[in-house]
């Protein structure tokens, strides 16, 4: 497993799969999850729609349709409050449940947003850690051979 920031836009990303900091429906909406349904094109939405939407910390995959990325994997992390209502669990759970998909479907190449930290106020920098040690616990216990991106994007990576 190899671990790496980069500064860019999600939907440009060359990976085997995208993360998609998505809501609850996973029907699309603003930020992260907006801009790549947008850049997906209709066709994810349709199958999102199947999907019967998705729990906090879990996750469910798609194909990538109109994105570089062969697949989107979906993951609907916590709104943060104070830190002191499970935000830190709730959003590891996030990270690890992307992984697990991304090892059952082969996924070789992986790229995530900052989960939780737009909309949801999560703070980036506890954010940024919560990531990061995510991905190392559970490569910790399994040898799957990955390439794991954080893909930060502050607006001005066009």
């Amino acid at each position: 497993m190899t671990l790496s920031f980069e500064k860019n836009d999600i939907t440009k990303v060359h990976a085997d799969a995208i993360v998609n900091a998505a809501n609850n429906t996973l029907l699309g909406g603003g930020g992260v999850d907006g801009a790549i349904h947008r850049s997906a094109g209709d066709e994810l939405l349709k199958e999102c729609i199947t999907l019967g939407g998705c729990e906090t910390g879990d996750a469910k995959i798609t194909k990538g349709y109109n994105l570089p990325a062969k697949y989107v994997i979906h993951t609907v992390g916590p709104i943060y409050i104070d830190g002191k209502h499970n935000e830190a669990e709730m959003l590891t759970k996030c990270y690890k449940s992307c992984l697990k998909l991304a090892k059952e479907n082969n996924i070789h190449s992986i790229a995530f947003p900052l989960i939780s930290a737009g909309v949801y106020g999560y703070p980036k920098v506890e954010a940024i850690n919560v990531a990061v040690n995510a991905i190392k616990d559970f490569f910790k216990s399994d040898d799957y051979d990955i390439v794991v991106k954080i893909i930060l994007y502050d607006g001005r990576n066009d």
